[in-house]
Parts: structure tokens; C-alpha cells; sequence
């Protein structure tokens, strides 16, 4: 005789393991349109396969303890600053019931508010708003200042940020040669009165803007200016308050913007604006009414970060040391990086395979910089960039200098389509 058995169910903690083990499988994604296959197939891949070896181009080796890093922005060192910390630990632990929200709801009065208005004076201009990071802020900014009637003239080199604002802004486009103020002059005599966008350092190659040619051109042609304080706000001029401020100019110049996820170190943006179209700008800049605030301990830390900065002269001293002493290495060494002069050094090997050896080469002896390539620079512009310093060490210096000679006969800087373009006497 048999037995009526019940069936048998799985114990709670089986149905929990199954369905942990399902959680964790790969699930397979809705299959991707043929069109946006195709230009992926026929835009990217070739260039994954071939010039980058299969493998994401910015993905090299992993650094190990005793790399020397040149591939991160704060020029000054002051990431883990205890003084900054300290204002983000005790921030977070008295702002339990801080409401997130836009931007444009940070009341005066408030501790965002409060920075800007300190931000701005140790500028030199009237006010200021402050941004999720360098991008929103030249987005932001430029779609408000800009329109369809504006011309707008933007240096060969400008930050992609900034052409995007131009871009969202609508107005016509113009861009003249990197560093030509006799250019632009003629382009403005073309086109008529606008708005004039550069970079102060350019964050490419280390160029440095020949800003008072620039704004004189400004001025005489009744426009208005943008520049770019992003990789000198902190690192140049007294307190390091930027280019504008070392040249004299902060007063002639219209707007400044800046990430301040370089020198800064932190994760934010910022433009100055007057105050008779502060309330005009927020009710119309679609990133700052449609974006979240910064959150009450990295606006603290930015304010912490404010104080650091204007009292490092000794640290702003030594990235200069450590720029004047690498660059003036690698020259001997054969490396052409006569388009730059500040504290980003570009080494621009041409095609993106001749960049990936490169960048392989350096890796591999414990250097590791940033690979850039289209559409952060021109297609067959393709470089490793090295940013410098304040805290690198003099071992550290002397071994990028030893790893840069060692390279020099495997890489063939000489041979690199810049350096030929040099020898032929044409423009950087």
C-alpha cells in the first residue's frame, strides 16, 4: 500500500538561495535596435579592435604602490587636507534633515549662498553660482548669455563644455585659430560684436592664453568675454585667484567659469554673473533648474578647500618648480611639447595606436598619465597627458625623467607628427 506523500516545498532559506543565485545571473539585456547596432559596428568597433587592442583605451595598468601618478588634477595636493575634512565630517553630522532639491531653492542666506558670495569676492566680481561640476557650469552659463543673434567666437581648443554651451544656446558658432588674437580680430570684423570664449590654461596641452591680447580685441570690438579659469583658478595669481586676476584684467572681463575638480579637488563647477541677471539666469538655465544642489558637506568642504587655497603660495611655488623642471627634461630629451608652457605637459604621439605603446611604455616603469584622444582632442591628435604636482617628490620627479630617456628611443618622439610639424616651421 502506498502512502499519500504531500509534496515537497523548498524550506524558506532554499527559496532564498535560488532566488539569490537567480538575482546574480547575467540577464540578458532587450535587444538594441539594427540602426543603433550598425553605427556601433561601424563607428566604434574598428577603432575598439585595431587601434585600441580590445581593450577600453583609457584602461591601462593598475597602479601599484609605487607608481608615480600624473594622471589626476590636484595640482596643489590638498585632497585628505585634515582642515577640509574636518568641515565635511561635521557637516554631515549636523545636517541630518537637509532637504535635496534645485539648485535654484538654495535661499539667500544658506550655506551655498554663502560660499558663492565668498567665492565671488576672492574672484573680484559681483556674484557667482555654484554648479554639480565644470560642464553644467559652461552648459549652464553659455545657453543663458548666448543666442541665436550672438555671434560667438570660441578658440580652436576651447573645452568641449564650452562649445556645448554654444551649442545649446543656439547662437552661430565661430572658431578662430588657438592663441590668434589677430584672427579673431578679423573674424569679429566679419561677423560683428558677440561673445569671445577662451580657456586661461588649456586643458589639453598646457597652453597658456594670451589673454590680454585677447580682451584688448574684446573690447574694441564691443563684445563680451568668457574665459575658462578651470586649470589656473588656484594655481595662478595672488591667493591663486586665476589668470584674470595674475594679468590685472578680472574687472574687463565679463564671466568667469571653472571646475572645481582640479585644483580644488572637489566635485563642483562655478561662473560668475552679475547680480542684475542672476534671477534672469536661474529662471532660464535649464542645468541649474534642473539639476540637484551640492549636498551641505561638499559645499563645506568647498569652503574649508577656499581657505587652503589662498593660503598656498608655497605649494603654488613648488608645482611651478616641478613644471619649469620636467618640461625643460623632456625637451632635452627630444619630446615636442613646445605648444605648452604650464603644468599640463602633452605628449602627443599622433595616431591613437602610437598613443596606447605609449602610454604602455610609461606604465609599465611605474609612470602612468591620462590618455586623451577624439573627441576630447582632434582624430590623429591622439596624446598621454602628465599632469603635475605640488607634492611630487624629487625621487618621483627624477624617475619620470629617468622613465622618459629610457622611453625616448622605443617611442621615437621626434618622429611624432607634431614634432615634424615643428621642423617645418607650422603652427602647433
Amino acid at each position: 500500500m502506498t502512502e499519500n506523500l504531500a509534496p515537497v516545498r523548498p524550506s524558506r532559506s532554499a527559496a532564498a538561495d535560488n532566488n539569490s543565485v537567480a538575482a546574480s545571473a547575467p540577464r540578458r539585456s532587450a535587444p538594441l535596435s539594427a540602426r543603433l547596432r550598425g553605427r556601433i559596428a561601424t563607428d566604434f568597433l574598428p577603432r575598439y579592435e585595431k587601434e585600441w587592442g580590445g581593450k577600453f583605451v583609457t584602461n591601462g595598468e593598475t597602479p601599484g604602490p609605487d607608481a608615480v601618478r600624473l594622471d589626476g588634477n590636484d595640482y596643489l595636493g590638498i585632497t585628505g587636507h585634515p582642515d577640509i575634512v574636518k568641515a565635511q565630517i561635521d557637516a554631515l553630522r549636523r545636517n541630518e534633515d537637509f532637504v535635496v532639491q534645485s539648485g535654484v531653492f538654495q535661499l539667500n542666506g544658506s550655506p551655498t549662498n554663502q560660499f558663492e558670495k565668498a567665492f565671488s569676492a576672492w574672484i573680484g566680481h559681483e556674484g557667482g553660482v555654484l554648479c554639480q561640476s565644470g560642464y553644467t557650469a559652461n552648459l549652464g552659463l553659455l545657453q543663458v548669455v548666448a543666442d541665436r543673434e550672438t555671434p560667438v567666437y570660441l578658440d580652436s581648443l576651447a573645452h568641449m563644455s564650452l562649445w556645448e554651451g554654444v551649442r545649446a544656446s543656439g547662437a552661430p558658432a565661430h572658431a578662430f585659430r588657438h592663441n590668434d588674437p589677430g584672427h579673431l580680430a578679423r573674424m569679429m570684423e566679419r561677423h560683428g560684436p558677440g561673445l569671445v570664449v577662451v580657456d586661461s590654461v588649456y586643458s589639453t596641452t598646457g597652453a597658456l592664453c594670451p589673454l590680454e591680447e585677447i580682451v584688448d580685441v574684446v573690447e574694441a570690438n564691443g563684445s563680451m568675454i568668457l574665459v575658462d579659469e578651470s586649470h589656473s583658478l588656484g594655481t595662478h595669481g595672488p591667493e591663486g585667484r586665476g589668470l584674470c586676476a595674475a594679468l590685472g584684467l578680472t574687472e574687463r572681463v565679463h564671466f568667469i567659469s571653472a571646475s572645481l575638480a582640479k585644483a580644488f579637488a572637489g566635485r563642483a563647477g562655478f561662473f560668475t554673473v552679475p547680480q542684475e541677471m542672476r534671477y534672469y539666469l536661474m529662471s532660464n538655465s535649464f542645468p541649474n533648474i534642473f539639476s540637484s544642489c551640492l549636498l551641505p558637506h561638499e559645499v563645506a568642504g568647498l569652503a574649508a578647500t577656499l581657505e587652503v587655497i589662498k593660503r598656498s603660495d608655497l605649494a603654488r611655488e613648488q608645482l611651478m618648480r616641478n613644471t619649469r623642471r620636467l618640461r625643460d627634461r623632456l625637451v632635452a630629451l627630444g619630446y615636442p611639447i613646445h605648444q605648452g608652457t604650464e603644468q599640463i605637459i602633452s605628449l602627443e604621439a599622433g595616431t591613437e595606436s602610437n598613443t596606447v605603446a605609449l602610454r604602455d611604455a610609461l606604465e609599465t616603469r611605474g609612470v602612468f598619465g591620462a590618455v586623451f584622444c577624439a573627441p576630447a582632442t582632434s582624430r590623429n591628435r591622439a596624446m598621454v597627458r602628465l599632469t603635475l604636482g605640488a607634492g611630487l617628490t624629487d625621487a618621483e620627479m627624477t624617475h619620470v625623467e629617468r622613465v622618459a630617456a629610457e622611453i625616448a628611443p622605443l617611442v621615437k618622439p621626434w618622429d611624432w607628427p607634431i614634432a615634424r610639424r615643428q621642423r617645418r616651421g607650422e603652427p602647433a
